[in-house]
């Protein structure tokens, strides 16, 4: 068979397979505006049913991130072998439900069911996603179309801090959750009915896998990846990444509140825009400027986040300890452009690391590890942190654990260095198993 590419395939022009990454980028949007509207809601929440932080740290972390992460792993098991449109499908219209039920709970108990809920809707989002880009978009275009799909998180985000901002300002948080959650019930109509399933390898040069390959079990591809140094070290420098940035970004809006006393209406108007400007262009030039300097070196891939990361760093600080609000505001753009620049090029890499009928497990494995760690024990720990440290620092507790938190960020780049030695090695590894599939 001659070799085929994304753009040659019969009823796969450029422009559909750009509709394609479109439609899945509306899709992640509304992943992260479900996911991140609680945020901004924390602190009514607080007003309403009296939680610690401890709390609050359990229901934007540990409750969605649990199930999240663990159901990932047999949906991606799923998506390698079944077809992956219906499963986002699916999935989308789980967690849109989900998160218009959050509006009408009654206790602090049912809220956590909900986000459960929500965790379990979206773990089926992800994993299914990066396999289709992937059959989609050759390797030397992947970095980009990562990060273009990526920028569903700052802009999912911006629109969760700036609806659930102002509408809990005029109407409450309840008609926030309800406004946001049923949009995804229609969407996952047009997902099902418009997006076509792609032979698996479609991009590759050697050609569509055939029909008949048998994808490996959960345990095959676990171990083959665990054998991979660079997939360890990168998804330990990814958690870790995580671990900071979802452990600081769920607890921005509370911060902004106690430390500077911004109503929430104001603050979701910053946060939007911090991470709409900030974080969207990071993310963006994250892939793109790894695409072009990986045609040089490959390991470009995973030296652009970590420089970028360990510059994110002071920036950081002073964004947590400057106590004049728009100074640290001003702060906060560079910081979140250089803190969201590692996302394409990870997926990317994560991508490459796996063999054709693993992508979809290896994307799974990935989050999983990020998610149980990032979004699992970031905010918790947050929470944890500005509980101990409230005797000595009062209201300002939360600031000194935000600024503790991005201490973390120097093990995280020293995993994406420890990665690169293997890389090049573990690159012609998979190629050969995907060859000899």
């Amino acid at each position: 068979m001659p070799p085929t590419s994304a753009s040659q395939h019969p009823g796969f022009s450029p422009a559909y397979r750009n509709y394609v990454l479109g439609l899945l980028v509306v899709v992640y949007v509304l992943n992260f505006l479900d996911r991140s509207i609680l945020t901004i809601l924390l602190e009514p929440i607080k007003e309403e049913f009296q939680p610690s932080d401890t709390q609050l740290g359990f229901l934007s972390g540990i409750a969605f991130a649990l199930f999240y992460a663990t159901l990932g792993i047999p949906i991606a098991r799923w998506a390698d072998t079944g077809t992956r449109r219906s499963i986002i499908a699916l999935a989308l219209a789980v967690w849109s439900t989900m998160t218009a039920l959050s509006g009408v709970v009654r206790t602090f108990t049912q809220l956590v069911l909900a986000r459960v809920g929500i965790g379990i809707g979206e773990a089926g989002c992800t994993p299914p996603a990066h396999s289709l880009l992937a059959d989609y978009f050759p390797p030397e275009q992947r970095g980009r179309a990562f990060s273009i799909y990526s920028l569903g998180i700052p802009i999912g985000a911006a629109l969760g801090f700036l609806l659930g901002g102002w509408i809990n300002e005029f109407f409450g948080w309840r008609l926030a959750f309800m406004v946001v959650g049923l949009p995804g019930l229609a969407a996952a109509v047009v997902v099902r009915f418009t997006l076509k399933e792609p032979p698996r390898g479609m991009s590759e040069a050697q050609g569509p896998a055939p029909v008949s390959d048998a994808a490996p079990s959960i345990k095959e591809a676990f171990r083959y990846l665990a054998g991979l140094a660079s997939f360890r070290h990168l998804a330990l420098a990814a958690a870790l990444h995580a671990l900071v940035g979802y452990g600081v970004g769920n607890w921005a809006a509370a911060f902004l509140g106690r430390s500077h006393g911004l109503g929430t209406g104001e603050i979701g108007t910053w946060l939007a825009a911090i991470g709409f400007f900030g974080g969207g262009l990071g993310t963006y030039l994250g892939g793109v400027l790894a695409d072009r300097r990986s045609q040089s070196d490959v390991r470009w891939y995973l030296w652009l986040p970590a420089y970028s990361t360990l510059l994110a760093i002071p920036c950081s600080f002073a964004y947590y300890l400057l106590p004049q609000t728009y100074v640290a505001l001003a702060f906060a753009f560079p910081n979140a452009f250089l803190g969201s620049m590692w996302l394409g090029p990870t997926f990317a890499m994560t991508q490459g690391l796996a063999p054709l009928r693993l992508r979809a497990l290896a994307s799974a494995f990935m989050l999983f590890i990020i998610n149980l760690i990032g979004l699992g024990l970031g905010p918790q720990l947050v929470g944890f942190l500005s509980d101990l440290l409230a005797p000595a620092f009062g209201i300002q507790s939360l600031r000194w654990a935000l600024a503790a938190m991005v201490l973390l960020y120097l093990w995280s780049c020293l995993h994406y260095f420890l990665a690169n030695r293997t890389l090049q090695q573990d690159l012609a590894r998979s190629a050969g198993a995907t060859e000899s599939s």
